[in-house]
């Protein structure tokens, strides 16, 4: 048996001293006076916030078969020492792609050994792979990605409007969500000028590709009554029809990224490639209204995308945003690079849990044990001090490569501890227990 004692545990939307008791990995209690008995079981963390752990339901690990881009070693690392305790692995980046039900029995064996926090994998959509889906499902997916634009990675092409069609209705009879990039693309070439542009890379891409892809999403949830999930949507101007979707109350769910909310297009160098990711960081007046979304509940939460890759591929030599590889790699920020832009905004941390921990563990189906802190949750903390500031210096995070444009920026938020199942697995920069992680199934 283990107490947690913290004078600021944030219970739902309250903050209020509470004593919370672990037992076999689960919370068996939570009390707000000092216990008379098992005192010596008490963990004392003070003032530093006790919350739940937090929940990055989009990641790309990239293993196996493209490890030297990532790997499951470094990225539940550095997932740990970020207060994640629970994260989602896409279908691609690695080699085989998660597309088959063999395929991701690989990727199961991948983690073995190197898993230092809980995972759980989703499976692909693509062109020709509908007769693996059943199987997929059997396996325990937490639901299912599918590209509209072609996604970077050849063996992962983009699905069609009939094969979304077709897939859908399989996914909601099992009632697992499909999560969709979107982005529609079309034949226009708009990047005429310097590669090394930013505004150039921008105008690549633009708003109108977001906005049709998901106009065309909208029609087929509304006709499939299927769960549709929107990943990290920048821009604005498809709020409105995402307003209009749910308050019909179709089954829609968006994230945004935390590099949305923190950088503006406007202050991003030529030529730092670091800042390129798909769809792209846009201008300061866009990213204000996804902050006003993400206020409104129209955003349902914040994810990484974490998507790295080698140097090489990310052109730091060459700078060139046209050529270089479209991914951040931020899996150990992304607490503190959230709660540094909120906070200035005059959010709560009530509303940082609610974006990092519960509304994120209800996409991938996991809300009756993880997200939030309640008797008969698993005990999977995080554990902040949120007051204290400090430098990002990329050479110290845990991720394979050293590439994250939030290097050099000043943050807020220190995660000090993470606790896994009931077990405390990092604290004060050091890992104190490795292995611990889990597979998370959809079925299990």
């Amino acid at each position: 048996m283990k107490i947690l004692h913290s004078y600021r545990t944030i219970l739902n939307k309250e903050i209020k001293e509470s004593y919370v008791w672990i037992e076999n990995g689960k919370i068996t209690d939570i009390t707000y006076s000092s216990p008379t008995t098992n005192i010596n079981c008490i963990e004392e963390l003070g003032n530093l916030v006790l919350m739940p752990g937090v929940i990055d339901p989009h990641v790309h690990i990239n293993e196996p078969g493209r490890t030297e881009w990532e790997g499951f070693d470094t990225a539940t690392k550095a997932a740990i020492a970020g207060g994640i305790t629970s994260m989602v692995d896409m279908p691609l980046n690695s080699s085989p792609v998660t597309t088959t039900a063999e395929a991701f029995q690989q990727k199961i064996a991948a983690t073995k050994n190197q898993l230092h926090t809980n995972i759980g994998l989703y499976g692909g959509i693509i062109p020709g792979n509908l007769n693996e889906i059943e199987g997929l499902i059997q396996a325990g997916v937490l639901g299912f990605k599918a590209f509209l634009t072609h996604s970077g990675i050849d063996d992962f092409p983009n699905a069609s409007e009939d094969d979304l069609g077709n897939a859908m209705p399989i996914l909601a009879k099992h009632r697992l969500p499909l999560l969709v990039h979107c982005e529609w693309s079309d034949d226009i070439i708009r990047a005429k000028g310097d590669p090394r542009s930013y505004q150039n890379y921008l105008s690549s891409r633009p708003r109108q590709w977001e906005d049709d892809a998901i106009a065309m999403m909208i029609r087929l949830c509304e006709r499939h009554q299927c769960a549709v999930h929107v990943v990290h949507l920048s821009s604005s101007n498809a709020i409105p029809m995402l307003k209009s979707a749910k308050a019909k109350g179709l089954p829609i769910t968006v994230e945004t990224g935390q590099h949305y909310l923190y950088f503006n297009a406007e202050t991003i160098p030529d030529g730092r490639t670091e800042y390129k990711c798909a769809p792209p960081i846009r201008e300061k007046e866009n990213n204000e209204q996804l902050w006003k979304a993400l206020k409104d509940g129209l955003i349902d939460f914040v994810a990484t995308d974490h998507s790295p890759a080698t140097p090489t591929l990310k052109e730091l030599e060459s700078g060139n945003l046209m050529k270089a590889w479209g991914g951040i790699a931020s899996i150990q920020l992304a607490l503190p690079v959230l709660w540094t832009a909120a906070e200035r905004r005059g959010f709560e941390l009530s509303d940082l849990v609610r974006w990092l921990c519960t509304n994120p563990a209800h996409l991938i189906g996991k809300n009756e044990s993880k997200g939030a802190i309640a008797v008969g949750m698993d005990a999977d903390f995080a554990v902040l001090d949120p007051e204290a500031t400090f430098q990002v210096d990329g050479n110290q995070l845990h991720h394979r490569h050293k590439i994250t444009p939030y290097h050099g920026e000043i943050l807020k938020g220190v995660v000090k501890q993470t606790w896994l199942s009931g077990e405390k697995v990092y604290a004060d920069n050091q890992f104190l227990q490795l292995n611990k992680g889990q597979i998370l199934f959809r079925n299990k």
